[in-house]
């Protein structure tokens, strides 16, 4: 009898993160990062350099000369300048260890070190700004994907909506699903993949960095000019020789013309032409409707309905009326018959041009995602032995902070937290581990003096020659 013997498979693994994957030979581990190569843990996405820090959006403008010294040859982004990102980096946990890559270069006569590591963020999220005045849900609404809950509706701000996604307690606060959908979610938002949600008691979206919602299966083309007496005061003086009265229908404050101080100020009669809603101010109206994806961000779809009366004892036979909303998208022009009834008829060219005003004066509607997290103990730590001197030297302005090398806007108040627009970064700049978190690059750039001075691990400097190679990816 012939017995067979059997090879145990050798795995290795892996301390990236604390899941602690073991690996076997020729696979990967949940994160899809890191794979054991031959009984080697290697990181499978190459180390990202930007060749222009800010190349994208052409912030960065150096002073009119080049580093040598010579006449500014026309480079607003010193674009021959690299600068390591942290993507493809590597993190720092157990969080003692330093820095994946502490790179030094010399930039204007300056020696500068730029740390850069792949932060684990189980405090993270994204504030999405969406770019419409359709009603997508109340404020305080929860935000699900998958059947599970993501986020929540946040404060609308001027002609956009805002949404709050992701945040610890989705994360690692709720149900082990909660956590998987919404770290999922945050991974394709933030690599500026799209995302389906559906928000509690309101609609249905789709929504993506740099792209246009579709709301309900719609796609969304404008943002609106503003409200409805912000619209009488820009387009008033070019109203009011073609029509008497004008009604801007919008959800949050409705205007109209003649009771609105653009029209009092071009002396134009009243109509006696009241509609629905809580009156402000003159020619300021609130709650005009409900909230909806009709005409201005309202529910109605025939914009006669928010007529409340009409005065016979003000208003006149063959009276003009314009109904347009906040985009210009909706619009339409009636006249009064004898028996002061409105009735649609054709729009004379000059009003049909303020309508395309309106329109051309809306900017496109789109999705913005700012990534937003907390650089906590492990990032400072491999930074300096004493990570409080990194949240100083940051707050002091000493060190610059960038995430995927696009400049990151850090809040005021205690330690290191901060916001970074999505669109600026590179291509799959995020990652993820399955604890779940999200990870993303971050790095911190000073003065070398300057880091001597907060403690750094200088035995762990490399000149920026050392880093560039063939396995490093340019972007």
């Amino acid at each position: 009898m012939t017995s067979k013997s059997r090879t145990r498979e050798e795995k290795i693994r892996c301390d990236a993160c604390p899941v602690m994957c073991y690996i076997s030979d020729g696979r990967v581990g949940a994160c899809d990062r890191y794979a054991n190569h031959g009984g080697n843990l290697v990181r499978l996405d190459p180390l990202t350099v930007v060749e222009n820090i800010q190349g994208k959006s052409g912030r960065t403008v150096p002073f009119l000369q080049t580093e040598g010294g010579n006449e500014w040859d026309g480079d607003l982004v010193q674009s021959k300048r690299p600068f390591v990102t942290a993507i493809g980096a590597g993190t720092t946990y157990p969080d003692y260890k330093p820095a994946p890559f502490i790179v030094s270069q010399e930039v204007e006569g300056v020696d500068m070190v730029t740390v850069v590591t792949e932060g684990i963020f189980s405090y993270c999220g994204a504030k999405v700004k969406i770019d419409t005045d359709r009603y997508i849900g109340n404020e305080k609404a929860t935000i699900f994907a998958k059947s599970e809950p993501i986020g929540h509706v946040t404060t609308s701000e001027y002609g956009s909506k805002m949404l709050s996604l992701g945040g610890v307690e989705h994360l690692t606060g709720g149900s082990k699903p909660e956590g998987r959908v919404t770290c999922d979610s945050l991974l394709r938002i933030c690599n500026r993949k799209s995302l389906e949600i559906t928000i509690e008691n309101g609609a249905e979206l789709t929504i993506q960095a740099g792209k246009p919602p579709i709301i309900d299966g719609e796609t969304e083309n404008l943002m609106r000019i503003g409200c409805g007496s912000a619209a009488i005061g820009m387009f008033a003086k070019q109203w009011y020789p073609h029509v008497d009265e004008v009604i801007v229908v919008d959800d949050h404050i409705t205007g109209v013309l003649t009771e609105h101080e653009g029209g009092k100020q071009l002396n134009m009669k009243p109509t006696g032409i009241r509609v629905t809603g809580r009156r402000s101010t003159p020619g300021r109206y609130f709650k005009v409707a409900q909230p909806g994806t009709g005409w201005g961000g309202t529910n109605i779809t025939e914009p006669l309905s928010i007529i409340k009366r009409i005065d016979p004892n003000i208003a006149w036979p063959g009276l003009r009326l314009l109904m347009v909303s906040t985009t210009g998208e909706q619009w339409a022009y009636f006249e009064l018959d004898k028996n002061l009834e409105p009735q649609e008829t054709r729009i004379p060219s000059e009003l049909r041009v303020s309508t395309d005003r309106i329109a051309e004066n809306c900017e496109p509607s789109v999705c913005s995602v700012l990534f937003m997290g907390g650089a906590g103990g492990s990032l400072r730590a491999g930074v300096t032995e004493n990570p409080v001197h990194l949240t100083r030297s940051v707050k002091s302005s000493l060190t610059k902070v960038t995430c995927g090398g696009v400049e990151a806007y850090v809040w005021p108040g205690g330690g290191i937290t901060f916001m970074v627009d999505v669109a600026e970064m590179p291509d799959n700049s995020f990652g993820y581990v399955p604890t779940p978190a999200l990870v993303a690059p971050i790095e911190f750039t000073f003065s070398y003096n300057d880091y001597k001075n907060l403690g750094g691990h200088l035995d762990y400097v490399q000149p920026i020659e050392s880093v560039l190679n063939s396995e490093i990816r340019l972007v």
